[in-house]
């Protein structure tokens, strides 16, 4: 497609400059992209599947203390009653799930997109407000992953810890959050470049308000 049928017409500059950056037509180059892009991919879904393991490994921690509590309470088991710190271990563990499955979520349209106005659009107006909505979320995870590693670093200068039975420190369910969030700046500036070059949203919707 050309920069003069782009449907955004009023941006083939910004198009054709990204063209020669990331999709120069070089066989070398498309390749690259490509593998930059699968490489990609597969970070985000490497980053789900921990976030899985992280739920599943909750529930164990859950179904031990549950067992616990029913074994020396109703048996009366020579076992001891509570899992120090369990509370604190599943919080940190449900922070650092949720936001290690942002990334992946986000690529694969898992995130609720309310396209009650949209929706009704010509496509030319969809993909102008999709760009806009990838712009504004570029800035907000750029803006959330500076505070939060910046947080990182002050919890690792202060030795901040939990307050639990177990002291935690901090800095390292952070750092998961701030994995998980720097993925997901990533990934919207992936798809931003993405839906800026192929003249169309990349990200497919899987359920819509």
């Amino acid at each position: 497609m050309s920069s003069r049928d782009h449907p955004l017409g009023w941006l083939p500059l910004a198009k054709e400059s990204l063209a020669l950056v990331f999709c120069r037509p070089s066989a070398k180059l498309i390749l690259e992209g490509h593998i930059m892009r699968t490489s990609l991919d597969r970070i985000y879904l490497a980053a789900g599947w921990i976030s899985a393991f992280t739920i599943l490994a909750i529930a164990v921690l859950i179904s031990a203390q549950i067992f616990l509590n029913f074994a020396t309470r109703v048996f009366g088991l020579p076992l001891p009653s509570t899992i120090p710190s369990y509370a604190d271990f599943s919080g940190f563990m449900l922070a650092a799930a949720t936001f290690l499955a942002m990334p992946y979520t986000f690529r694969s349209g898992g995130h609720i997109k309310v396209s009650l106005v949209t929706a009704r659009l010509p496509a030319k107006a969809q993909l102008i407000a999709e760009v806009i909505a990838l712009i504004a979320a570029t800035f907000l995870t750029v803006f959330a992953v500076y505070y939060i590693w910046v947080l990182v670093a002050e919890s690792i200068h202060f030795g901040d810890v939990s307050n639990g039975t177990i002291p935690i420190p901090l800095w390292i369910p952070q750092s998961a959050i701030g994995i998980g969030m720097t993925l997901l700046c990533v990934a919207v500036i992936h798809s931003l470049i993405e839906t800026l070059l192929r003249g169309e949203p990349v990200i497919a919707a899987s359920e819509e308000a």
